[in-house]
């Protein structure tokens, strides 16, 4: 019998330079890129789908039959009259990436608004995976129902899984950013911070920091990514450090947190331990971070 793991989020059109005026078209978004590698890293048993909204104009079918290219699931999406995909922009000016969003009026942003749409495709998984950027782009009704059905599914003995991935200039202000994103950790059992983040919004002095505040709010499991200095995991009084895989060659750090994700999670549900769980996730991201884009193909993965 299959195993259905949902990720719910936003995907957008992605606009990269691509020389001589021109520019590339893509499509990309942190539990999208999540979602694609959980599907590379998964075997045929595990079905990936996805959870967001779409309008009803040709960039979203054209975004649709990515998804579903990719093998992955797209039975839950949301097709809305007279809204389209966000896009955003990169820009390079001296080998760093800028970036410009148009995302106001994504049908991504109405993905919760139908409440038992919501809870048929948050029932139908083993496995739900969210992130602080999924709960920063909805109305705040929508975010509480969000939030809402990814309790009762947590109660119900479905796992679920939260990348804090805090954002500022998705949120109106600072205190409800970080009240909401504490209450996206409160819905889940694994919650998977970036330091830079934590420390930056949340004030942790150090890994041992985050890691206790968000099992104060109730996460079984915590995983504390920090770049080239590794990752460390938590679980009851545990706490195991993993060190980072140093890239062959550093192209592009875009997806490197949700690559990690991506691998971390395939391997958790197939019955690793936390530790070599976070390993692989290592080395997924330190591919990913060694070829240009989010989305790389999945045979350039470690298996």
């Amino acid at each position: 019998m299959a195993r259905r793991i949902l990720s719910i989020g936003e995907c957008m059109v992605e606009l990269s330079q691509a020389g001589q005026g021109l520019l590339r078209k893509g499509f990309a978004g942190d539990t999208f890129n999540t979602a694609w590698y959980l599907r590379a890293a998964l075997p045929d048993d595990w079905q990936v789908d996805y959870l967001t909204g779409l309008g009803d104009d040709p960039l979203s079918d054209e975004m649709q039959a990515f998804m579903e290219k990719a093998g992955i699931g797209t039975g839950f999406i949301r097709r809305i009259a007279g809204r389209t995909p966000g896009l955003y922009l990169i820009t390079l000016k001296d080998g760093e990436r800028t970036f410009s969003y148009w995302r106001d009026s994504a049908a991504a942003r109405l993905l919760a608004d139908d409440g038992d749409h919501l809870r048929a495709a948050v029932e139908s998984a083993d496995l739900l995976y969210f992130s602080g950027i999924t709960l920063a782009i909805l109305s705040p009704i929508a975010c509480d129902t969000l939030l809402a059905e990814l309790r009762r599914a947590r109660a119900s003995g479905k796992t679920v899984a939260f990348d804090p991935n805090i954002r500022p200039r998705l949120w109106a202000d600072k205190v409800r950013m970080l009240d909401t994103i504490s209450d996206g950790a409160r819905a889940a059992s694994i919650v998977l911070p970036s330091f830079d983040d934590e420390a930056q919004h949340f004030g942790d002095v150090n890994v041992a920091a985050t890691i206790e505040r968000y099992q104060a709010l109730g996460a079984e499991k915590v995983v504390v990514k920090n770049g080239a200095q590794g990752a460390t995991v938590a679980e009851g009084g545990q706490t195991i450090f993993v060190p980072a895989v140093p890239p062959e060659r550093l192209v592009d750090t875009t997806s490197a947190g949700d690559s990690f994700n991506g691998g971390f999670l395939a391997r958790l549900m197939q019955g690793a331990t936390l530790a070599e769980a976070a390993a692989h996730g290592a080395a997924v991201a330190s591919v990913v971070i060694g070829h240009h884009g989010a989305l790389i193909e999945p045979a350039l993965l470690p298996e």
